[in-house]
């Protein structure tokens, strides 16, 4: 196998939007409004609401460690939603919230959702980000997703990848 093959060129860029924003709670709700109306205008009113929703959990994670950016980009196959925050030394812990707890649900909710998820680790900072696929064209609907988040113990260092 060849290095080409080991690491496809990635997909070239059709839409990207950066947003960075202060930790206040109103910024979470005006980045997912911001993202529904995004993806709706690019073409894919059908993945408006589960991107809004996977930009929602992520930011409010990230929204207890300080300044937050949310980027979202489309290729050709796919919708990626990317939260990073400051916190490089903290990454998230996908696990199931006993019912007494108010918190800890936002990964299950992200995994559900998301085809592919996982957490890219840097010097000083985090990305957790979640993609969604892109089916049969904008409008097509998206079908079912299983859960593919694997337990935290699979987690390797760099690139965290659900199985």
């Amino acid at each position: 196998m060849t290095a080409a093959e080991q690491n496809p060129a990635p997909e070239p860029l059709l839409r990207e939007d950066r947003l960075d924003f202060a930790p206040t709670a109103d910024r979470v709700s005006f980045s997912r409004r911001r993202t529904a109306r995004l993806v709706r205008e690019w073409g894919y009113p059908g993945l408006a609401g589960d991107a809004a929703l996977l930009v929602s959990e992520l930011a409010t994670n990230a929204l207890l460690h300080g300044v937050v950016r949310v980027r979202l980009a489309l290729t050709a196959a796919t919708l990626r939603v990317a939260v990073s925050d400051p916190w490089g030394e903290r990454l998230p812990v996908l696990r199931e919230a006993t019912s007494e707890e108010c918190y800890g649900r936002g990964l299950l909710i992200v995994a559900s959702i998301a085809d592919r998820w996982g957490v890219e680790s840097r010097t000083v900072s985090k990305t957790v980000f979640a993609e969604l696929a892109l089916r049969r064209g904008p409008d097509a609907p998206v079908g079912p997703r299983e859960l593919r988040a694997g337990p935290p113990h699979a987690r390797t260092a760099g690139t965290v990848t659900p199985k």
